[in-house]
């Protein structure tokens, strides 16, 4: 499964975990206007780290948040393993 199935996998999975409606899933998608809180992306990050093995959060002294769908996507997409 490439790493953009995979988030919008686990998007979509802890989305119907934690009870939330979340918005159409695009790269054009403001973050903050998806339908998922602070501890869903909390757990969001957490579990790409298990599956891909990287937080690109963490693994450069460079900090960078994305604003949306498509930048979250590309963030992982870059990040070395």
């Amino acid at each position: 499964m490439s790493i953009r199935l995979t988030i919008i996998s686990q998007i979509e999975n802890i989305a119907a975990e934690q009870s939330k409606k979340i918005a159409p899933l695009d790269d054009s998608l403001l973050l903050s206007q998806s339908g998922l809180d602070s501890l869903c992306f909390a757990i969001l990050v957490a579990r790409l780290e298990d599956i891909l093995g990287t937080d690109p959060f963490t693994a450069s002294d460079e900090v960078y948040f994305p604003t949306t769908l498509g930048e979250f996507v590309e963030l992982y997409e870059h990040c070395p393993a």
